[in-house]
């Protein structure tokens, strides 16, 4: 995870030079002197994701910028406070809090935050997102009512655990990709792939609840148990897996960063029924032993 601040209308060189390194590239300019602004961002494998506020301001990529130095990317921002005006292919858009927006950054565009922002985002290089959806570009800003969208609204909760403070369960790349891909795609789309990316946010969802099973994933992604079953296969893998696979990330991840509990109570809190399976599946994912982990990371601190 990475943090980054500015603090006077001077930073916006700096502001502008640390979202072309690590989200996407653009040209900023102020309507006053002050500016205020920051960024966490953090690479889940191959697609970028941030959490980003600011002070009113404006944010362009004309058709110079994106000539000169393209992204080859899909963006996606949603919407936490702050109206965005969006001004993209001869059209304008009002993005209200609670939307999501989807966007070619390589199809030039403007977006006014005349009130400020507070916005979660996501960039998806364009290799990845044509190989998940078969569409190598988005002809069109697509805007999306996570109120309305259990899609939307599973995206904008996983990015926004993501980025969060304190100690966070990895997000996984297949996760973020799948609901951007049925976003994206919408009712031309992959039923599977909806059924999927549904069910995998409802497993990280619940997690710590030691009643988690298939049945519960089937009744929270609206399938059947045979369905779901099915749609792990063409994954490959299953829901147990899946669960479990999930629950040694977060394990892993309250241990590597210091948690006080004993092995034991970091198993229990991640929704294993018993300590001693967890430190057996523990050590075959990781290759060494839970404790090992925890002691590392209290001398390391």
């Amino acid at each position: 995870m990475q943090c980054f601040e500015v603090g006077d209308a001077d930073g916006v060189a700096d502001w502008e030079r640390h979202n072309a390194e690590a989200l996407i590239e653009l040209a900023c300019s102020l309507p006053a002197t002050a500016f205020r602004a920051r960024e966490v961002n953090v690479q889940v494998d191959r697609m970028g994701v941030a959490h980003v506020a600011g002070t009113p301001h404006t944010v362009t990529r004309g058709p110079a910028l994106v000539d000169a130095r393209p992204a080859d990317a899909i963006a996606v921002y949603a919407t936490l406070r702050g109206e965005a005006l969006l001004e993209s292919s001869g059209r304008r858009h009002v993005i209200r809090p609670g939307r999501v927006l989807l966007c070619d950054v390589d199809r030039p565009f403007l977006r006014d935050f005349g009130h400020g922002l507070e916005e979660l985002a996501v960039k998806v290089p364009r290799a990845l997102f044509a190989e998940a959806t078969g569409l190598t570009s988005l002809a069109a800003p697509l805007v999306v009512d996570a109120g309305a969208d259990p899609f939307a609204r599973a995206l904008v909760r996983l990015v926004g655990r993501t980025v969060a403070a304190g100690v966070r369960l990895p997000a996984e790349e297949i996760a973020l990709l799948e609901l951007v891909s049925v976003l994206a795609t919408g009712p031309r789309g992959s039923v599977t792939l909806a059924h999927r990316a549904a069910a995998r946010a409802h497993i990280d969802e619940h997690l710590t609840d030691p009643t988690l099973s298939a049945s519960s994933v089937a009744a929270g992604a609206g399938i059947s148990e045979r369905q779901l079953s099915r749609v792990f296969a063409d994954a490959g893998t299953s829901v147990p897996r899946q669960i479990l696979a999930r629950r040694l990330d977060l394990a892993h991840a309250l241990l590597a960063a210091g948690a006080a509990e004993r092995t034991a109570d970091v198993a229990a809190r991640c929704g294993f029924a018993s300590a001693s399976y967890f430190s057996q599946a523990f050590r075959r994912r990781f290759g060494r032993g839970a404790g090992e982990v925890r002691r590392a990371a209290a001398t390391a601190g």
